[in-house]
């Protein structure tokens, strides 16, 4: 038997326990009582440390490299062997030491993280923070990198991204989206929006959601949406896709871009190739791809004229109190640009100046450039000199996010990708007449066929950059949603 069949045949068993581990997680977050954590814990515990050893062990490892040596003329098990060799090694080259000491410092951090934005004090995380950035630079030795410890992060989250290339982007991105979202803020500051004032009853809020969610093109006979308090899209098998969000009675939108986002991801998930779903091919690629999916629907498509103009005699009927509004007034109510303290509160126009200003920081203190009691200081700087503004206390500043605590150095700079290759696939697709007219009606069928063709189907056969190559005809170019943005908010 084939080393590469041995393989196959783990990775199905590791496949169906991965699954089994994830419906545990979402009962967990949803329908589960609290009197069961305890256990559930202890049944969480139990199949991770299964996965993990599986993954792990040192028999996968021989097979691998019997498989590797064996070589294949498939590019479908070419890219199979690839990400297996990716994740096995990012798996076991960290010491066993290393690996407890991070599950430790990230659970401390993250009660030190909570106490000290609730405080607005920096000193109160900052030992622990520089304990986490101890352990990130130690896991970028061991995973080894090529210019600076960024690049071995960010494999985490961006498979063959390099520090350098994204530093291109963003340096191309950010002098001109800086320009552009000063512009956006003055032109939204012109404009007389209308307030909601009456309450929408979630019951309704929840029929609405599951017909825009079902117009998109999610399978509900495959996936269902559930209430939680932090919203999420979940796979649970190839057949079984979860979405979640939560409700506010105030305002209907908030839920609605929720669902419309965490569907982009479902529909994502939907479309994978299922025959290879136990195999890495079977899955996405990257944190930036997936993302392009989610913001696709939920900016693109949820925040344009033709969606607005279809939906609202449905939403009218939902909710009756917005019987004297249209169109326009809900799109200049949604697209209104306005500096934030805060990165998720931020509009479209502004909101990648808040991901330039983390990445920046994150790149500086990895070469250490500044030290940890440096990072407030250096954010205020940067803050300032990104929107001309200048936080109040550290809890709406460099405390606000979650990340830095839970070991996440690397993972932001995927949301600004996201955004990039969402504008990027939207404006290819879209130069399709029949799609763009499609669109014009409020008819989504077409632009998911090109999503399906170009994006889903493809799994994880394509590094990120060569998917966009093969998707667009180029690699990521922030143009593309430069003109996004200009068309949204100043046309």
């Amino acid at each position: 038997m084939r080393a590469y069949s041995q393989l196959t045949d783990t990775s199905k068993e590791i496949h169906l326990l991965s699954s089994i581990n994830a419906n545990l997680s979402w009962d967990q977050e949803t329908y589960m009582p609290s009197g069961a954590l305890e256990h559930r814990a202890e049944q969480l515990s139990y199949l991770t440390s299964k996965i993990h050893g599986l993954k792990t062990s040192t028999r996968f490892g021989e097979l691998l490299q019997q498989a590797e040596s064996e070589g294949s003329d498939s590019p479908a098990e070419l890219a199979n062997l690839r990400e297996w060799r990716h994740h096995y090694d990012l798996a076991t080259k960290l010491p066993d030491e290393l690996v407890t000491r991070d599950s430790k410092t990230s659970s401390l951090a993250k009660a030190a993280w909570a106490q000290a934005k609730e405080t607005g004090e920096f000193s109160h995380f900052a030992p622990l923070l520089e304990q986490t950035i101890q352990i990130a630079r130690e896991k970028a030795e061991h995973w080894g990198y090529q210019d600076e410890p960024y690049d071995a992060l960010l494999q985490c989250y961006e498979r063959g991204a390099k520090t350098r290339d994204v530093v291109a982007i963003f340096n191309n991105f950010a002098p001109k989206l800086k320009a552009l979202a000063a512009e956006a803020v003055a032109h939204s500051q012109q404009k007389e929006v209308l307030e909601f004032t009456d309450l929408f009853p979630i019951e309704q809020q929840k029929i609405l959601n599951r017909e825009v969610a079902q117009s998109l093109g999610f399978d509900f006979s495959k996936g269902r949406i559930d209430t939680t308090e932090h919203p999420f899209c979940t796979t649970l098998g190839p057949m079984d896709c979860r979405l979640t969000t939560r409700y506010d009675a105030s305002d209907f939108t908030s839920s609605l871009f929720g669902v419309m986002h965490e569907t982009g991801h479902g529909l994502y998930e939907q479309g994978l190739p299922t025959e290879h779903a136990h195999l890495p091919i079977g899955h996405a690629i990257s944190l930036g791809i997936h993302e392009s999916q989610s913001l696709l629907w939920e900016a693109h498509v949820g925040r344009s004229l033709p969606f607005w103009r279809h939906w609202m005699p449905r939403i009218k009927e939902l909710f009756p109190q917005l019987e004297l509004w249209d169109a326009q007034d809900i799109l200049r109510k949604i697209n209104r640009a306005r500096y934030s303290m805060i990165r998720v509160d931020a509009d479209e126009a502004t909101y990648d100046l808040h991901i330039m200003l983390r990445f920046q920081i994150e790149r500086m203190i990895l070469n250490e450039e500044i030290q940890v009691n440096d990072i407030p200081d250096t954010w205020n700087q940067l803050f300032e000199h990104y929107f001309g503004l200048c936080p109040k206390n550290h809890s709406e500043g460099c405390l606000q996010d979650i990340h830095w605590s839970m070991g996440g150095l690397g993972y932001f700079a995927t949301y600004t990708l996201g955004n990039l290759n969402a504008s990027q696939l939207f404006a290819t697709a879209t130069k399709d007449p029949s799609i763009a007219k499609d669109f014009q009606k409020a008819d989504y069928r077409s632009l998911l066929e090109f999503m399906r063709r170009e994006i889903h189907q493809r799994g994880s056969t394509l590094l990120p950059q060569d998917l966009m190559q093969a998707a667009t005809g180029e690699t990521t170019n922030p143009s593309y949603h430069l003109e996004h943005i200009k068309n949204r908010y100043l046309d």
